[in-house]
């Protein structure tokens, strides 16, 4: 599958610590990047998802998937009151963290590690929710051998299934479920699976990069009730 490989091939230079700086600039602000985070200086994802997202100013804001914390702390900087941000890596949680603190919001940005809602409070609810989605599907039988992977690669698209389904049950009163997606995705498997949680999709927003040779499509993605 060439997608497969695409997504090894990001897998790797994600990992080669001569090709990834301790800072780098972005959105007018300049990072801590800590080793083996996702490093938004590869893709355009970080770079063009934290712009378009509709920050809810005096709100509360959750990101899934917070790598190396661009879009949470900029949720903050941008108004929110309320900004949680989780990540299945250790790694990722402290560079988020180290951001925060960099940029003077740590007292409104709480990080958490686990996977998806799980180390969240059962009661938190949320304005907007955000996940830049691992999109490239995997077989059942995929092995995760190291944690920048799961960033990259989802077995069977089960944490879409799982981010759909909880999320919607995550939202305030007329909150926004948001995911970010792109097209080395497989847009037929996801919406077949938004289908069979009463869901579709409505696109806030997209654009077309590219990711060295390979051209890729980013879409913000709405999910709403059918």
């Amino acid at each position: 599958m060439a997608e497969l490989d695409v997504g090894f091939q990001l897998v790797a230079r994600h990992l080669d610590a001569t090709d990834r700086p301790a800072e780098f600039d972005l959105l007018g602000y300049s990072w801590h990047l800590l080793p083996e985070v996702f490093a938004p200086i590869h893709t355009a994802s970080t770079e063009l998802f934290s712009d378009w997202l509709p920050y809810p100013a005096g709100g509360s804001f959750l990101e899934i998937g917070c790598g190396a914390g661009v879009t949470a702390v900029l949720a903050a900087l941008r108004g929110c009151a309320r900004v949680a941000a989780v990540d299945i890596s250790g790694q990722a949680a402290a560079n988020t963290a180290l951001n925060a603190t960099r940029h003077g919001v740590g007292d409104r940005v709480s990080v958490h590690q686990g996977d998806l809602f799980g180390p969240l409070d059962r009661d938190d609810r949320f304005d907007v929710i955000f996940w830049n989605s691992n999109v490239i599907p995997t077989p059942e039988h995929f092995d995760y051998s190291h944690d920048i992977e799961h960033a990259i690669f989802d077995r069977e698209y089960r944490a879409h299934r799982r981010y759909l389904a909880e999320g919607m049950q995550r939202l305030t009163p007329g909150g926004v479920l948001l995911l970010g997606f792109n097209s080395l995705g497989d847009r037929v498997w996801l919406d077949r699976i938004a289908a069979e949680l009463g869901l579709e999709f409505t696109e806030y927003r997209g654009e077309t990069r590219h990711s060295g040779h390979v051209a890729v499509t980013f879409q913000l993605l709405q999910a709403v009730k059918r």
